[in-house]
Formats: C-alpha cells, structure tokens, sequence
C-alpha cells in the first residue's frame, strides 16, 4: 500500500525543490500537485554546525555537501530548484513609483536607494527586483551580486539546475495563497503575514499573493521568550503599519497570520496579536499538505520546532 501510494505521488507534477538557506539551517522543500490538494514529497532539514561562521568558506563548503546529503536522503524528484538568499541578505523598501521616461525605471530606482544599501553603491554590484504594489508605489528588493554568485555556485556544485532566485517576501504570500487564502473572499482581503525565525521576523503585508509591504525585523523566536523584547518587536511591527498606512492609504488589514508553524508558543502570538489589536489566526503550512509515506521519515509532523513557509513558497514558485 505503501509503495502504491509513493508512486501516486511521484505521478502528479512536481513542483521544483524550494531551498531556503538561512543563518542557523538549510531546508529543502518539494511539492506537487495532489488529486485533492497540495502533497509534500520530498523535505530535509539540516543544521548548521556550530563552529561554521554564516558566510564564510567553511560554510559554503557546509552548504554543498548538506545540499547533496539532503538530495539522497529526502528522495527528492529532479534537480530544479527555485532558492532565495537569507531575509538578513536583502534590503528592502517602498516608494512611490518614480517618473521617468520608458526603460529607465531600473536606473530611478537605484539612484533612490543607493545611499541606503548595506553594501557597495554601485550598478555593477547591486541586483535590483521591484514589484508594483498599485498605480502610485513599488517594492523595492536587492542584494550583492556577489551573494547571488555565492548561492548559485553552492547550488551548481551540489548538482542541482537553478530554475530561479526567488525573494523571500513573494514566497511567504505564495505559501499563504495556497494554503490559507483560497476562499474566494480573500482574494481582495489585505493581511499581514509574520515569519518567525530564529533570529529574525520577517513580515509582509500581501492582497492574496501579491506583496503590498516588506520588512525582516532582527528580533527572533529566540528572544521571545522575554516579554520586554516581545513589546520591542510589537513596536516595530507597528512602525510597519504605520510606514504601511503613509503608503497605501485607506487599505485596511485585516487579519494578521503567524506562518511559523509552532516555532514560537501560543501564548506569544496571543500576546502580539492582542498588543496590535488585530485578528489574527495561525498559519501551519505543514499541517495543511498531505504527505508522502516516503516522506514522513524526514519530516515529523509533531516537531513543530521547524518553519517551512518560505521553503513550501519557494517550491510554489
């Protein structure tokens, strides 16, 4: 019955493997197509060790050899992946849609943000990806090119095809989308979307999967566990709305959505959500898929511990 049902999976179109690399772990992601809804058939998890530096050599070379471990291990289908550098790796801001004349949107924009870049300033350097949000702003994303050339050689040298380099933000609204948005009334409905990680929140704000407002906060599931930090990241989150607000206004959010699983306790997203005074739901993308037999021995559905939102988004993408 088992094996039947393996093969059942494998027959439906698989998605590319969503390979989300952050500063604490790697995770890898594969899902299909089911007969009644989205399956997971392939998934991995592998920590980085302790005495690798985020960045470095060593932990590039980590980065290749768990991508390949992790490609045996998790019985993944094919070599397309669709990946995202680190939320720490990428600077992101709003603005109203600068005028310029056709095909030099790209040089307004950096020319906007170039004195606000955590790196070098320069055009050679610097990849930008921007999204219209509406009639009047953009979302603004980039990052080193130098990073982008980091990720793509771990993931040529591990054996694997890069279908693309997704962004984080458009991979925690496509998760949502498919998961949690598929009434036909959320289709226009705004939310905001909380990704806690280990080290970091990352939020966005999204009408169904389009991203309206990003912003990765250094405040993680870590630090939670003091009530100080939590009224910190509650404050920070509300400097969003507001910078929100300035930007799209009379748009009201109304629901707010925990994507991390069971990373961070009940009784602190209550706290957050309460303190926002926002409705507010949880969001466990692992419980919403059905899962390969295969599968179930690298993924433990108990194991709350893990967050899967932007690898299942990636892989959706």
């Amino acid at each position: 019955m088992g094996e039947r049902k393996m093969f059942g999976f494998l027959k439906n179109r698989a998605y590319p493997i969503g390979v989300d690399v952050g500063p604490d772990s790697l995770k890898l992601a594969q899902l299909a197509n089911g007969a009644r809804s989205i399956s997971l058939i392939a998934g991995d998890r592998v920590d980085r060790p302790g005495d690798v530096k985020p960045g470095s050599a060593a932990w590039q070379r980590w980065a290749i050899e768990a991508v390949r471990e992790a490609l045996v291990r998790g019985d993944f289908h094919g070599k397309e992946v669709t990946a995202a550098v680190p939320s720490s790796d990428v600077f992101i801001d709003q603005m109203r849609m600068p005028k310029t004349a056709d095909g030099q949107l790209q040089d307004a924009v950096f020319a906007k943000i170039k004195q606000q870049l955590p790196f070098q300033p320069s055009k050679k350097n610097t990849l930008i990806k921007y999204i219209s949000t509406d009639r009047d702003n953009i979302l603004v994303m980039s990052t080193e090119r130098r990073i982008i050339d980091i990720h793509l050689a771990i993931y040529e040298r591990a054996g694997l095809v890069v279908k693309s380099i997704g962004v984080w933000p458009i991979a925690l609204a496509n998760c949502y989308a498919r998961f949690f948005g598929r009434r036909k009334d959320d289709l226009d409905v705004v939310v905001m979307l909380l990704d806690i990680e280990a080290t970091r929140t990352n939020l966005v704000i999204c009408r169904h999967k389009n991203p309206l407002f990003a912003c990765s906060i250094p405040i993680g599931a870590k630090q939670l566990t003091d009530e100080k930090v939590v009224t910190r990241l509650v404050l920070e989150l509300t400097s969003c709305r507001r910078s929100f607000a300035s930007m799209h206004r009379n748009t009201q959010i109304e629901r707010l959505i925990f994507l991390s699983g069971r990373v961070v306790s009940k009784d602190v997203c209550t706290a957050i959500a309460k303190q926002l005074e926002i409705q507010a739901q949880a969001g466990d993308c692992l419980a919403a898929v059905e899962m390969a037999d295969h599968c179930r021995y690298a993924i433990d559905r108990r194991n709350g511990c893990v967050n899967w939102a932007v690898a299942f988004g990636l892989s959706l993408s």
